[in-house]
């Protein structure tokens, strides 16, 4: 009876520690995507952030918007660093290539001393000054070749791929990777297309329809509809899909979801 005491009074006391220190360890992280609050690529990297951090951590979002209003993008900075010195957080975390350029570069960098961790930059680190004393982070590198191979087990057809994504910091970025890459893809041919709209889909209708396979999409979020309204990323993949009825390579898991044949993430 003593010892079974002793045990449970050892037991009882390990967890009062366990749960004092983890108020005490418990951190502010204010998280700045470059993105909207329901596009998919943002709610992945918040589940995946979540999923750590949450039990820890008071973790703040605050989204820029960029994709579908890129001018605005500057007040939405000022907006993020308004927020972060109310909030003097432990820690930022900073996604996609906008909130380096908009937020990190003119507000933060060597300016004070918060440890910043980025993800989903697409640029090389070099060009943001990254890494430095209190900067690291994950770069972006589509799985592009990969893709393709994959696509090519499933439809042996598929010889020649055309590429579309829409004309922004993102997907011209796709662009540069494209062309150090595309010469060591499994393919005869493969053409890029930057767009902005959805004539830019119809210019290239014939085309696609007879020189290629399959399309490898990614970055379309905010391509323009008829009106001139910023379409979902899902209403841009269903857009081509009834346009060209081709095998659709995606980039992301969300893309698979939303009607594309697979993707490599």
């Amino acid at each position: 009876m003593k010892t079974l005491f002793t045990l449970n009074f050892i037991i009882f006391s390990l967890c009062a520690l366990v749960v004092t220190a983890s108020h005490a360890a418990e951190h502010k992280v204010l998280v700045v995507m470059s993105y909207e609050r329901d596009n998919p690529w943002c709610r992945e990297i918040k589940n995946g952030i979540d999923s750590v951090l949450s039990a820890s951590s008071q973790v703040t979002y605050f989204y820029m918007d960029t994709k579908v209003n890129l001018k605005g993008g500057e007040q939405k900075a000022k907006e993020a660093y308004a927020l972060y010195q109310k909030l003097q957080p432990d820690g930022v975390i900073t996604v996609d290539d906008n909130a380096q350029k908009m937020f990190v570069l003119p507000y933060l960098k060597d300016k004070v001393k918060t440890p910043i961790m980025f993800s989903g930059v697409n640029a090389e680190a070099e060009k943001y000054g990254f890494p430095n004393s209190h900067i690291s982070g994950i770069l972006e590198r589509g799985h592009i070749g990969e893709s393709i191979a994959f696509s090519m087990q499933l439809v042996p057809a598929i010889r020649s791929v055309a590429f579309f994504a829409r004309d922004s910091p993102s997907g011209n970025a796709l662009l540069r990777q494209y062309e150090k890459e595309s010469g060591s893809f499994l393919t005869d041919k493969t053409q890029f297309r930057l767009v902005r709209s959805v004539a830019d889909f119809s210019a290239a209708n014939e085309l696609i329809e007879n020189q290629y396979d399959a399309i490898y999409i990614d970055s379309l979020e905010g391509v323009a509809d008829e009106s001139g309204a910023p379409m979902s990323n899902r209403d841009a993949i269903q857009r081509l899909a009834s346009m060209f009825r081709k095998p659709i390579i995606g980039a992301n898991q969300y893309h698979v979801t939303q009607g594309a044949l697979c993707a490599v993430v």
